[in-house]
């Protein structure tokens, strides 16, 4: 039995970004039976301490696995990541299977820590992708990854030997909406978009064949159940901003990943989400002006999270 070594501060998350884009593997959210794991993981591996704070990590080396496995330590009560771009914030420290030796690690900071999803971890360390589906927040994921499935790169980024097992253990501290949650709200307001919604929440924009109005217009479309956005908080959200002229979408996150940087990219829009709640869609149109013409956005407001890094 070894125990896990000093955290490596100086390592930064680009050694973990080594391993290129390989896509994580699609699943049917809408039917996650998440079993608890692998049981012979949980007697190599031992993890103490509260979701994402510090850990007391022990491990059995050397950890030997012919096929990646994973097991569930501990099992939260919150929302389940049933969609691959669906916003996740996570911990995450790595481990020499063979030595115990922890070899990075990315602690979980409440104000600096971003939403990233299973889609991002599993271009980064391709084994996350099988690990993570179902997962709840709350709960302390540990696997054994392959040097295939830990990734070949992360393997010589961390100076680990090419046979080596990875033992990663992953803390789900939050897992955001997939899409707006809540109730149907009707607007009799005339002249405005119709939207229409696919199973998986991408939302389809018509625009109606008459002039844009001439001053913006907000329509809550469904009223979510969370708190009000506060002007000082950063919204997760996803959107879609379609042009009234040519009717062609412009821009949307949607098939891509949820965005925090929306104030960034539209500020007038985004003040306009000030006190809308969690949970919720909100349509907005904004008028023409000398710089931009009429558009109409879409948004869903999946959750808050820490400021995005300049």
């Amino acid at each position: 039995m070894r125990k896990s070594s000093a955290v490596l501060a100086t390592l930064s998350l680009a050694v973990l970004a080594l391993t290129g884009c390989t896509a994580a593997p699609t699943y049917d959210g809408a039917a996650c039976d998440r079993d608890a794991g692998d049981t012979g993981l949980r007697d190599a591996v031992s993890v103490e301490g509260d979701i994402g704070g510090s850990t007391d990590v022990e491990i059995f080396a050397p950890v030997h696995v012919s096929s990646s496995v994973f097991a569930d330590t501990v099992v939260g009560d919150g929302r389940a990541l049933v969609d691959g771009s669906q916003g996740l914030v996570g911990q995450i420290a790595v481990y020499s299977g063979e030595t115990g030796d922890q070899v990075f690690e990315l602690p979980y900071d409440e104000a600096t820590t971003p939403a990233q999803s299973i889609d991002y971890w599993a271009e980064r360390v391709p084994g996350l992708g099988d690990a993570l589906p179902c997962a709840t927040a709350g709960s302390r994921v540990v696997a054994a990854l392959t040097p295939e499935d830990f990734g070949p790169q992360n393997i010589a980024g961390f100076g680990m030997e090419d046979d080596d097992v990875a033992v990663v253990v992953f803390d789900v501290v939050d897992v955001l909406l997939p899409r707006a949650e809540g109730s149907l709200r009707f607007n009799d307001a005339s002249g405005m978009p119709t939207v229409v919604r696919a199973p998986d929440g991408t939302p389809g924009v018509i625009i109606p064949k008459i002039d844009a109005p001439e001053s913006q217009v907000v329509q809550t479309l469904i009223e979510g159940e969370g708190e009000p956005l506060t002007a000082d908080q950063t919204p997760l959200v996803n959107f879609t901003a379609v042009g009234w002229a040519d009717r062609q979408v412009i821009r949307t996150t949607w098939g891509d990943a949820p965005t925090s940087q929306f104030s960034q990219m539209a500020p007038p829009v985004a003040e306009a989400l000030v006190g809308q709640k969690i949970g919720s869609q909100v349509l907005i149109v904004v008028p023409d002006t000398e710089n931009s013409p009429a558009m109409a956005f879409v948004i869903d407001i999946l959750g808050t999270v820490a400021a995005p890094t300049p």
